[in-house]
C-alpha cells in the first residue's frame, strides 16, 4: 500500500510522516492553495529527504513546460494534475497521477489512459465522498478525499486500492501537520493494507 502525506511545508512534518512510514510526500504548487509551497522552499525539504521517498508536485492546470521546470528544480518522482489538463497535455518525462474530484450529483468518467495512476477526491478539501461510486478497473487507484484514522480502514477494505492520501484532516492548520493525527493516520492505513 503506497501511503501519500500532502500538502507539506516543512522539513519537520516531512521527517515525521517518513517516520510513521509515508511512501509519498505531496508539495502543493498551486498558488491559491493555502497549503502552496514555493518550488525553492520545497527543494531545500526535498533535497533533506533519504532515497525512496516519493516526491508529488501538486499542479492545477499548469502549463507542461512549468510543469517540468519545477519538477527538475525540486527534484520530483511524479506529476500530480488536478486540473482540467487532458492526456494530450500531460507533461512528457515525468511520471503523472491524474487526480478526479467525485462531486455529488455528478457522474465522472475515470480512465487510467497515459496516468500512472488516478487519484480519486472528495469534492473539496477534507470531504469524503461515496466510496461505491469508485469504478473499478482502475490498476493505481490512490483513494484521497476526507481520509483520517477513523474512516481509512474502511475505506482500504470498501475499494481497495494501490494508495491512500491525506491532507487537511490530519492538519493542526492548513500546511501544518498535526503529529498526532498524521501518525495515528499513518498506523491506520499500513496496518489496513
Amino acid at each position: 500500500m503506497m501511503v501519500k502525506i500532502c500538502g507539506v511545508t516543512n522539513l519537520e512534518d516531512a521527517s515525521a510522516a517518513i517516520d510513521g512510514g509515508a511512501a509519498a510526500l505531496g508539495f502543493n504548487f498551486y498558488p491559491a492553495s493555502p497549503r502552496y509551497i514555493a518550488p525553492d522552499r520545497a527543494a531545500a525539504i526535498a533535497a533533506k529527504l533519504p532515497d525512496g521517498v516519493w516526491r508529488v508536485g501538486v499542479f492545477v492546470d499548469e502549463p507542461p513546460a512549468n510543469v517540468l521546470r519545477i519538477a527538475r528544480q525540486v527534484g520530483l518522482d511524479v506529476a500530480q494534475l488536478h486540473g482540467s489538463e487532458k492526456e494530450a497535455e500531460y507533461p512528457s518525462g515525468i511520471r503523472v497521477w491524474k487526480a478526479v474530484r467525485m462531486r455529488e450529483g455528478q457522474h465522472v468518467e475515470i480512465a487510467q489512459g497515459a496516468a500512472e495512476a488516478v487519484l480519486v477526491d472528495g469534492p473539496s478539501s477534507g470531504i469524503t465522498f461515496d466510496w461505491a461510486r469508485v469504478p473499478g478497473g482502475i490498476a493505481r487507484l490512490i483513494l484521497a478525499g476526507g481520509l483520517d484514522a477513523g474512516n481509512v480502514r474502511q475505506a482500504i477494505a470498501q475499494v481497495r486500492p494501490w494508495g491512500v492520501d491525506a491532507c487537511s484532516r490530519i492538519e493542526s492548520a492548513p500546511g501544518r501537520k498535526d503529529r498526532i493525527k498524521m501518525a495515528a493516520f499513518l498506523k491506520a492505513a499500513l496496518e489496513a493494507a
